[in-house]
């Protein structure tokens, strides 16, 4: 992997494949560059695929001071890395950060979010507080494991599943970004979308969920569209959370190919 160092300092990871315009894939909770590869491998016909390890995931440094601004200058650099006209896919939580980077200036005209975790709502807005005081205790009490299986649970895996993956090979791999969940955590606030601030994003966006998702989650896809000055909504008929690579890299395809033909005319 090639690193670039974010403003703090810090050494970013990432991996560039493809050839085309450059799109760089944001990752969500415990994920690394490599949880994108089959996503990766399927755009890479079309564009330049940067797929990068997150701070404190893989081998990215991690100062130890995180601060969602820390994350977004993170992202800056990849796509300063990734070369001009770059745009910019988020996956789950990696939405929302793509979003606060969009919100704070970063410099892409095409972006686009799968299902950012954002839980508006009364009951919502509870259920974020509970899990937020949960996962610093968690976290306060060096429970990685404990930690990984909050997040699970959160995201629907069922209590059975959990325990058959804490004897896979890959769950110590899952304890060892176990630190970075408070991160995600910190990226969606107390749940609510914060539509003033992401007025701000001028980027033309389209905000993607599963048929078979939950009805919050599409509601809230919903209203994250809404709430974006150049938002659109699309809804992908029969997937869910963990959506399947070869149903959304058509569907991103053909989002971001508006720069394909000025591409292949600059080249």
């Amino acid at each position: 992997m090639d690193r670039i160092l974010s403003a703090d300092g810090t050494p970013i990871a990432y991996r560039r494949q493809g050839a085309g315009p450059p799109l760089v894939l944001v990752g969500g909770a415990l994920g690394v560059a490599a949880t994108d590869a089959a996503l990766a491998a399927l755009l890479a016909p079309r564009f330049t695929v940067i797929t990068y390890d997150r701070r404190g995931r893989g081998a990215s440094g991690d100062t130890g001071r995180w601060a969602v601004a820390r994350e977004v200058e993170d992202l800056a650099a990849v796509v300063g890395a990734a070369g001009a006209g770059a745009s910019v896919f988020g996956m789950s939580s990696g939405g929302a950060l793509a979003l606060e980077a969009a919100a704070a200036g970063l410099p892409v005209e095409l972006l686009a979010v799968y299902e950012p975790p954002y839980t508006p709502g009364t009951s919502g807005l509870r259920s974020k507080a509970r899990c937020t005081a949960r996962l610093r205790e968690l976290l306060a009490a060096g429970d990685r494991g404990g930690a990984v299986e909050l997040f699970l649970s959160m995201t629907g895996v069922a209590e059975e599943t959990a325990a058959r993956m804490r004897r896979a090979p890959a769950w110590s791999q899952l304890e060892a970004v176990a630190h970075t969940l408070a991160y995600d955590d910190a990226l969606l606030g107390d749940g609510a979308i914060p539509a003033e601030r992401f007025s701000a994003v001028a980027a033309r966006t389209l905000v993607i969920c599963g048929g078979f998702s939950s009805a919050p989650a599409r509601a809230a896809t919903r209203t994250l569209a809404e709430a974006l000055p150049r938002g659109r909504h699309r809804t992908l008929t029969g997937q869910v959370r963990e959506v399947a690579p070869q149903v959304l890299a058509p569907v991103l395809t053909d989002f971001f190919a508006r720069d394909v033909y000025a591409y292949g005319r600059a080249s």
